[in-house]
């Protein structure tokens, strides 16, 4: 079996909800549904949350997860990227601890709907493979050949996607066009050295874990909290007991 490290980024700020990753989801802060789902699986060695706030720090201490560290400022900006918080994390544990994994899984806080089985699967599936990563997608809510570009509102607009000038694919009934796939934020599975060496969160060859659209909740605002508090109580996937 491969050193599996899970880690949960989770920044202290945030615009759309502010303290959401803290905020309390049917009864628990939202990050712990993360370290939770982490934690149960059988397959992951080492779960870390990679936090620039002392308070999230001390919560997910609370529910299991380690803290090896307080992510620098620099890297918990409202542009800081995934391969800045998991390129730090990598290189801190190397340099600290002489640890590297050989994946990585990342479980983002603001995606708690997840089934215990899923985790172990695309980690199994991305390890009996050549690809680079794993990333789970859903059924896209809308066509993006069916979308368009406007530059000026004066001006005729312009198709997102028509690989064929000559079929007019906006003008297709929806059966025609191809199913289109949309990446959620329920979980990723990358290998350590594609982040380390092509300095990448994905690599070339990404497989993909198809799930239920409606399972595909990424909380924003109060309303998808809401609908993921909802879901979290009507469906068997990974929760607290009462």
């Amino acid at each position: 079996m491969k050193d599996v490290l899970a880690i949960i980024p989770a920044r202290g700020g945030s615009r759309g909800l502010p303290h959401k990753n803290i905020r309390l989801l049917a009864g628990h802060p939202l990050i712990a549904y993360s370290i939770k789902a982490a934690l149960d699986c059988p397959v992951i060695s080492r779960v870390i949350v990679s936090t620039d706030s002392e308070q999230i720090a001390r919560i997910a201490k609370s529910y299991g997860a380690k803290i090896p560290f307080i992510r620098p400022a620099e890297y918990a900006q409202d542009l800081s990227t995934d391969l800045d918080v998991f390129n730090h994390t990598l290189q801190w544990l190397e340099k600290h601890e002489h640890y590297a994994p050989d994946l990585v899984v990342q479980l983002r806080p603001t995606s708690p709907v997840r089934f215990k089985n899923d985790l172990e699967n695309c980690i199994q599936k991305l390890q009996n493979s050549d690809a680079d990563s794993l990333r789970v997608v859903t059924p896209a809510f809308n066509n993006p050949f069916k979308m368009w570009m406007i530059d000026d509102h004066n001006k005729p607009m312009k198709p997102l996607l028509n690989p064929d000038l000559t079929s007019e694919t906006y003008n297709q009934p929806r059966q025609n066009l191809p199913q289109i796939y949309w990446q959620t934020g329920t979980l990723d599975v990358i290998r350590a050295q594609v982040i380390r060496e092509q300095k990448s969160m994905s690599g070339k060859s990404i497989l993909p874990y198809l799930i239920e659209q409606k399972f595909a909740v990424d909380i924003d605002d109060i309303e998808s909290f809401n609908r993921a508090e909802e879901m979290i109580k009507k469906f068997d996937c990974i929760k607290f007991q009462p």
